[in-house]
């Protein structure tokens, strides 16, 4: 019972840590196979194991920052500098930053969403053992996710689907209450 209670509560304490709340301190290339490999377990529709990543750091992180920005800049007819500094500190303020990309085949039956979801969980592996590892990590879909084979090459049958970001940080998450369970399950007997 005491593994069961660990789990539970290491899923309780999971939340979305904003790279405003990052620290200084480096999440190691070692943390971040072990997120890795917690990620490569997720369930997958036929095996196809459609989820990719790219991980950046150093110089390549922080490039991205401006290159969102920049994508930002020049698609959006309501401006807002507040925004386009965002864009450039969120990965500045990152220790690693991960692509979360899915891999289809095209030759494959199963449906986009059910590919989607493996990715999703296997982002949900991710989260988890980052949680465990005291690493804060927030996953970003940001309209111009779309362009990002403008930054690195995707190859053919390849989606990035959102943004990793992650670093250690200090201090308390917020607190969440989620509804009762009772009130979103039906029993069918």
């Amino acid at each position: 019972m005491e593994n069961k209670n660990h789990l539970l509560k290491l899923i309780k304490s999971r939340r979305s840590i904003m790279p405003n709340q990052y620290n200084d301190l480096n999440v190691s290339d070692e943390e971040i196979n072990l997120i890795l490999e917690a990620a490569n377990w997720a369930p997958t529709h036929k095996k196809t194991e459609p989820w990719r990543f790219k991980v950046l750091k150093n110089k390549t992180k922080n490039d991205l920052g401006k290159f969102l920005a920049e994508k930002y800049k020049e698609g959006n007819a309501n401006f807002s500098k507040f925004k386009y500094n965002n864009l450039i500190e969120k990965s500045k303020n990152s220790s690693k930053i991960i692509l979360i990309c899915m891999q289809r085949d095209p030759n494959e039956s199963i449906p986009e969403w059910e590919e989607i979801a493996s990715v999703s969980m296997s982002v949900q592996n991710m989260w988890l053992m980052a949680t465990s590892l005291n690493i804060g990590s927030y996953w970003s879909s940001p309209k111009i996710i779309s362009s990002i084979n403008e930054f690195t090459p995707l190859i053919k049958g390849e989606k990035c689907l959102g943004i990793f970001y992650m670093g250690k940080y200090d201090g308390k998450t917020i607190s969440r209450n989620p509804g009762p369970i009772e009130k979103k399950v039906s029993w069918l007997n």
